[in-house]
C-alpha cells in the first residue's frame, strides 16, 4: 500500500489533515491496529479511548515505520505520520485499501435486529450454499466461515468486527473462493465506524426493541435507532419486518437513498407487505408457513410456496422470510430456500433435549427482553398448562435496561426463575440478580438468585418433573464467561446440562 494512494483516499472522504512523511511514495508492507501484531515496514493505527502512546513505542519497536492518527505524536517519536480528523473512519479505508477492496469482489448482504440476526444470518447462508457450494462466506456473532474446512472456520469474538478484521477476513474469503458474504451488523459497527465505507447489496432490518443503552453503548434510544437505520441507507436492495416497532421511521429512513422496487417488506398476514406469512403453524421442534406474494416485481413471483423451518419458534418464520427475500435478490430459487431452511441447525438456538424425567430443557442465545419475551411467550403458548423454569442472567457492563426487560418477561410466561451469572464482566453478578428480582412479581414466579450458573443449572434440572420446560437463556454454546475483563473458561449451556443428566440415576 502506497502513502499517496492513501491519502487520496483520506482527501476523498475529507479525513486527512497532513502528514510528516519524506516522501509520499513510501510503501507500507503491513497494517495493524495491536502493536503486538505490527510487522517489518508497518503503519500503525493509533485509535481508542485508552490509547497510550506506549503502545506506539512498542510498535515501532515491532517494525512500524510510521503511524496513523488523530494526533501528532512528533514531539515523543521519530517516526513519521498521518494525522486525520477521525482515525475510526480512517482505519476502515486503511483496511479496504490495504487488502484490495475485498468488498467489491463479493454480493454483501447485512442483517441488522435486535433479535433474529444470527439465526437469519444462518438461513440465508445455507440457502446460498445449496445454491452456490464452496462460494458462501459468513460472519456471525457465533461463527465466521472464510471458506471450507475446519483452519477456515472459527469463533466470533465481536457482532461486527474491527474494520481491520473484517475486510482482511473478507479478503480471506474472496481468497479462499466466496462470491458471496452473509453477516450480522450490529448497532455498534456503524456507532464504532466498523462498517465505514463499506456498502452492501442487500440490507435486511429484522426488528428493534429497546436494548444496547447504556454508559458503554448507544445514549439513547434514538441514537441505537439511528445506527441500526444506517444499514439501510447503505443498501442498493433494502428488506424490512413489516411488524417491526418504528416500522414507519424505518421505511422512511430507506426511502432516502433506496427506490421503491429495491425496498422489499415481509410481515404475518399482512396484505401490504410486499410478501405475507400465512398459514403458519408451530411446534417445540419445527415449523411451516406459506408466503403469498402481494408485489408484482418479477424477483419475488417464484416465492409463493410452502417453506418448512427446522428451527423451532413461530418468530423464526419472520426470520426465514427474510432470508428468502434476501436470497432471491441474490439470485436463489425457491428450491434452494426449501432445502436451506428445513435443513439449518443454528448452534445454541432453540437446541432442545428431551430427558426421561425432567422435561424438555431449552439452551437458547435469548439475552434481552425482545427475544426473551418471543421464546417464553413460544413455550407458553404451545403448552400452556406446563410449567417454564426459565435460567437467566444479564450481562454486565452493558445493556442495563435488559435487567427489568428480563423480569417482564419472566413476570408474563414463567413459572420459576433461577437468576445466575451471565457474562458479569466488571459488575457483581449477585447485584445484577437482585436487580432483575427487583422487577419480578413474586406472587407470579417463584425466584431463586444461585451466584454459580452451573449450579444453578442443577437445581432447574433436578427440581423439573417430566411435563416441565427448563429454559437456559443467554449463553447457548459459549464456552467462556466474561468476567472483569477475562474469558474465563465456562463448559457451555449444553455440556453442563448434559453433565447434570448423566449424573442423574433416574436418567440413566
Amino acid at each position: 500500500m502506497k502513502a499517496f494512494q492513501l491519502i487520496a483516499l483520506l482527501q476523498e472522504h475529507d479525513l486527512y489533515q497532513s502528514n510528516s512523511l519524506k516522501s509520499d511514495d513510501v510503501s507500507f508492507e503491513s497494517l495493524a491496529y495491536d502493536s503486538r501484531n505490527v510487522s517489518e515496514n508497518g503503519l500503525f493505527i493509533c485509535k481508542g479511548k485508552n490509547f497510550s502512546v506506549d503502545y506506539l513505542k512498542q510498535a515501532i519497536a515491532n517494525g512500524a515505520t510510521s503511524y496513523l492518527a488523530e494526533t501528532d505524536y512528533s514531539d515523543v517519536v521519530s517516526v513519521p505520520g498521518i494525522i486525520v480528523s477521525d482515525v475510526r473512519k480512517a482505519m476502515s479505508l486503511a483496511a479496504q485499501l490495504f487488502f484490495g477492496f475485498p468488498q467489491n469482489e463479493l454480493f454483501l448482504i447485512g442483517y441488522t435486529g435486535t433479535k433474529g440476526k444470527t439465526t437469519s444470518t444462518y438461513f440465508t447462508h445455507n440457502i446460498l450454499e445449496h445454491a452456490h457450494p464452496g462460494e458462501v462466506a459468513m460472519f456471525s456473532t457465533i461463527d465466521r466461515i472464510v471458506g471450507q474446512g475446519a483452519k477456515n472456520q472459527f469463533k466470533a469474538h465481536l457482532t461486527t468486527a474491527e474494520s481491520f478484521d473484517l475486510f482482511k477476513e473478507m479478503r480471506e474469503a474472496v481468497d479462499n473462493g466466496a462470491k458471496y458474504l452473509v453477516m450480522e451488523v450490529a448497532s455498534q459497527a456503524y456507532l464504532l465506524d466498523r462498517v465505514y465505507g463499506l456498502q452492501f447489496d442487500v440490507g435486511i432490518f429484522l426488528d428493534i426493541t429497546p436494548d444496547h443503552i447504556g454508559i458503554n453503548e448507544h445514549p439513547d434510544f434514538a441514537n441505537y435507532l439511528f445506527c441500526k437505520q444506517q444499514l439501510l441507507l447503505n443498501s442498493r436492495n433494502v428488506v424490512i419486518n413489516a411488524d417491526t416497532d418504528h416500522f414507519d421511521e424505518v421505511l422512511a429512513a430507506s426511502q432516502v437513498s433506496t427506490a421503491p422496487d429495491h425496498i422489499f417488506t415481509y410481515g404475518m398476514n399482512s396484505d401490504s407487505a410486499s410478501v405475507s406469512i400465512t398459514d403458519n403453524q408451530a411446534s417445540l421442534t419445527a415449523s411451516t408457513f406459506k408466503l403469498v406474494v402481494n408485489s408484482d416485481n418479477p424477483t419475488l413471483a417464484s416465492l409463493a410456496q410452502t417453506y418448512n423451518v427446522s428451527v423451532p419458534g413461530d418468530f423464526n418464520q419472520g426470520n426465514a422470510s427474510a432470508a428468502i427475500l434476501a436470497t432471491a435478490i441474490a439470485g436463489a430459487s425457491a428450491e434452494d430456500m426449501q432445502y436451506g431452511l428445513a435443513n439449518t441447525k443454528v448452534p445454541g438456538r432453540m437446541q432442545f433435549t428431551r430427558t426421561k424425567n425432567h422435561g424438555t430443557i431449552y439452551v437458547d442465545y435469548a439475552h434481552d427482553w425482545g427475544s426473551m419475551n418471543a421464546l417464553l411467550g413460544f413455550l407458553s403458548t404451545q403448552f400452556p398448562d406446563q410449567r417454564v423454569i426459565a435460567v437467566l442472567g444479564s450481562t454486565g457492563d452493558k445493556g442495563e435496561d435488559r435487567r427489568e426487560g428480563f423480569a417482564r418477561a419472566l413476570n408474563d410466561f414463567a413459572d420459576v426463575a433461577y437468576l445466575t451469572a451471565d457474562d458479569p464482566g466488571h459488575e457483581d453478578p449477585i447485584k445484577i440478580a437482585e436487580e432483575i428480582d427487583s422487577h419480578i412479581d413474586h406472587s407470579k414466579v417463584a425466584t431463586t438468585i444461585v451466584p454459580k450458573r452451573e449450579d444453578a443449572i442443577r437445581q432447574a434440572i433436578t427440581g423439573a418433573s417430566n411435563t416441565d420446560l427448563v429454559v437456559l437463556a443467554g449463553k447457548g454454546e459459549d464456552k467462556y464467561q466474561k468476567v472483569n475483563g477475562v474469558d474465563t473458561p465456562y463448559p457451555s449451556d449444553p455440556v453442563v446440562a448434559a453433565n447434570v443428566l448423566e449424573s442423574l440415576a433416574d436418567e440413566a
